[in-house]
Parts: C-alpha cells; structure tokens; sequence
C-alpha cells in the first residue's frame, strides 16, 4: 500500500509577505518540489518521464485555507497519489502547523503528455506500477469555472524568463499570484485568500504578453488570463479565489 510522503519545512523570513504569512507562490513552489521528489521516490518522477519524451502537466489545482503559515514556524506536510485515471493522476497534499492541526489541504489533478504531440497519453501505458492511496484531504470534481461577465480590474504584463519552468512554459504556481495581483490595492492589503481554484487550459510562454481581467462579487474573485496582442490570442487559465479579511 502507497504510504505518505512527509517533509518538514521552516517558514524563512524571505519567504513571507508584509503581513508575515508565506506567500501562495512558496507554497505551492514547495508543493511542487515534494510531488517531484515523492514521484522520483515512486520511480515515476520529471527525470523518468523526460527520459521518455513524456512530461507531467497540471490541469487543475484547489486550495482550502484555514491560515497561512507564518514566518518562522516549522510546518509538516504530506502528499500522497490519492486516486488514477486513465490519463490523469489526482495527488492531494495537507500542511500542518507547529501545533499538529492542518491549516491547509489541497487537491491536484496532473496530465501525462507527449511532448512531440503535445497530447495526453494513458498512465498505464507510459509508467512503471505503482499504488494510489484512496485518501482525499478535501472532496473535489475539479468543477469547471465559470467565464467572467464584466471586467472589474484589469492587470497587464509580460510573461518574465523566472517565470518559466523546465518544461519551457509558464509554471503553475505562478498562475495564483498573477490572479491575487490583479485584484483592488486595497482589498488586497485587508484581506487572505480562504480558497483557491485554478484550472489550467493552455501553456504560457517567455515574453507574452499577459492580461488578467477579474470580476469582483464581494469576497470572491474570477479571474481569466489570457494572452493578447498576439496572432494565436488564447486563455491560458481561470482562477477563483474566495477571500475573507486579515
């Protein structure tokens, strides 16, 4: 039976915003580096799956949080493969605080795609066996989201070379903060993300350009990101995030 994978993690001061809380990029940049070393681990990793002209995209992400760790706290988190289909892989992930409760649970779906043909391929096909652990840290269909029907901010950008992973496009987690930046100053400055729900559609690259249009509805915000200015214009995703005040 697939077990957990655990790693423990100090929150450094750097690695926090002005109000002390580690930011959504970190998180789920740690995220991230656990699934690799855990799928590594598994014998399924990004070396394995390169090495085979394959690569592990996300599709979608959801976020629930109680609280954000803060700087200077020592933090435990797990993750685990919590169910497979065909062609997607579920892997769920919970953060705990210095006193042992979780703070954070989250869920991810990740795709297996041939990079030639830039199309999904079958798990079972392209990876070595492996077990899931039918365990969820929170209950999700990965919903579809929602389009936006007005624009009541807007943020314009280039898409920066830090911003790209080594699968040459846009990384996952930068998506949240490019969603949370274009959001009302002031609204930002008074109020925490409480969940987060990304859904990924096409892969952005270095030097786009960017512009996120965002539909505010009291304490939660719509957000689709798409390219502009460009013959191929495309949505590259949409963001919601529920807020409530700091």
């Amino acid at each position: 039976m697939q077990k957990k994978f655990t790693g423990n993690y100090h929150v450094r001061s750097y690695e926090c915003d002005r109000n002390n809380n580690l930011r959504i990029l970190t998180l789920m940049n740690i995220f991230q580096d656990m699934a690799d070393n855990h799928a590594c681990e598994m014998g399924l990793g990004m070396e394995y799956v390169l090495s085979k002209g394959l690569a592990w995209v996300g599709s979608n992400y959801v976020l629930e949080i109680d609280r954000l760790p803060r700087m200077h706290e020592n933090i435990r988190i797990e993750t685990w493969p919590s169910e497979e289909k065909r062609i997607g892989a579920i892997r769920d992930f919970e953060v705990f605080g210095e006193n042992e409760q979780s703070i954070i649970r989250a869920s991810s779906q990740w795709i297996l795609i041939d990079l030639d043909r830039k199309r999904p391929v079958g798990l079972r096909e392209n990876l070595p066996e492996y077990e899931a652990l039918p365990q969820h840290s929170l209950a999700t269909d990965f919903p579809k989201l929602p389009e936006i029907q007005r624009i009541d901010e807007e943020a314009k950008f280039r898409v920066r070379f830090d911003d790209i992973d080594i699968n040459k496009h846009v990384n996952n987690a930068v998506y949240a903060v490019w969603a949370s930046e274009a959001v009302d100053a002031n609204f930002r400055l008074n109020h925490t993300p409480t969940h987060i729900e990304i859904v990924f559609k096409k892969e952005g690259l270095m030097g786009e350009k960017i512009k996120v249009a965002t539909q505010q509805n009291d304490l939660q915000t719509l957000h689709s990101i798409c390219t502009y200015d460009n013959e191929n214009n495309r949505e590259l995703a949409r963001v919601l995030i529920k807020w409530k005040q700091c």
